[in-house]
């Protein structure tokens, strides 16, 4: 889980990325694995994006990269979180 956080008339706001694995790329999209859920997203926001990498996605962007370590504690946060 990241949270991207930014502010607009004094109120700061967050939201919520999650980390996935790129698959396939067929720019500007990339089928994406979120721990066996596949989706197609966009990746034209960001300036480089290979086979392999992890990328977190926030409303069917992917907004940034990051490396695998990250991606896997990530998972690991929101599996906890959901089962609360």
């Amino acid at each position: 889980m990241a949270g991207i956080y930014k502010e607009i008339r004094g109120v700061i706001e967050m939201c919520l990325a999650y980390p996935g694995k790129v698959e396939r790329i067929e720019y500007p999209y990339a089928m994406v694995n979120f721990g066996g859920a596949r989706r197609k997203i966009r990746i034209d926001l960001l300036d480089s994006v290979n086979e392999g990498d992890y990328v977190l996605v926030h409303v069917g962007f992917a907004i940034q990269t990051v490396d695998q370590r990250e991606a896997k504690r990530m998972e690991e946060i929101w599996r906890e979180l959901l089962e609360m």
